[in-house]
């Protein structure tokens, strides 16, 4: 298994399908397990039950999904910032997605359907990475940088860092 971390717009769910695809195995997104759950999309989970019990549904999706994902498996942007699930990490394949600040921006829009970007996005999509960056560096196993380049190069750095 391989397990993808990265800021909103480090390309986990893009890269995490392509990677899934060129490897034969199953794609798995933990932030589409949680939608899934619930019955509906992360920004409205917000705006119902609000972050904490977000990251409760995203615990229980994290441990859930390391337990039963043989592929590849995205993780939520925010999903390093729980000790349990940091913990959960160790001792599998992680590659941190790196990606700076402009190349997020470009990805992700200025926050449309991430409730955390909603006000000053990209100013609060700063404070998330540098608050962030420190996590996916501890749980990482490889970082892969993927500012400026094409889904297919970041693959092809992935599958070279995978094989045995």
């Amino acid at each position: 298994m391989c397990v993808l971390v990265g800021a909103p717009g480090s390309g986990k769910t893009t890269i995490g399908q392509s990677l899934a695809q060129a490897l034969d195995v199953e794609f798995r997104d933990t932030d589409a397990d949680i939608e899934r759950l619930a019955g509906k999309p992360i920004p409205e989970i917000f705006v119902d039950e609000g972050e904490e019990h977000f990251r409760t549904l995203e615990r229980a999706a994290v441990a859930a999904a390391l337990a039963s994902c043989s592929g590849v498996l995205a993780l939520g942007g925010g999903a390093v910032l729980a000790e349990e699930n940091r913990a959960a990490l160790v001792g599998h394949r992680v590659v941190h997605l790196s990606v700076e600040l402009p190349d997020a921006v470009k990805r992700v829009g200025l926050g449309a359907g991430r409730p955390l970007l909603a006000i000053n996005p990209r100013a609060t999509l700063k404070h998330l990475m540098d608050q962030r960056r420190p996590l996916y560096a501890e749980v990482a196993t490889a970082t892969v940088v993927t500012d400026g380049r094409t889904p297919d190069e970041i693959v092809a750095e992935i599958v070279a860092l995978l094989k045995p």
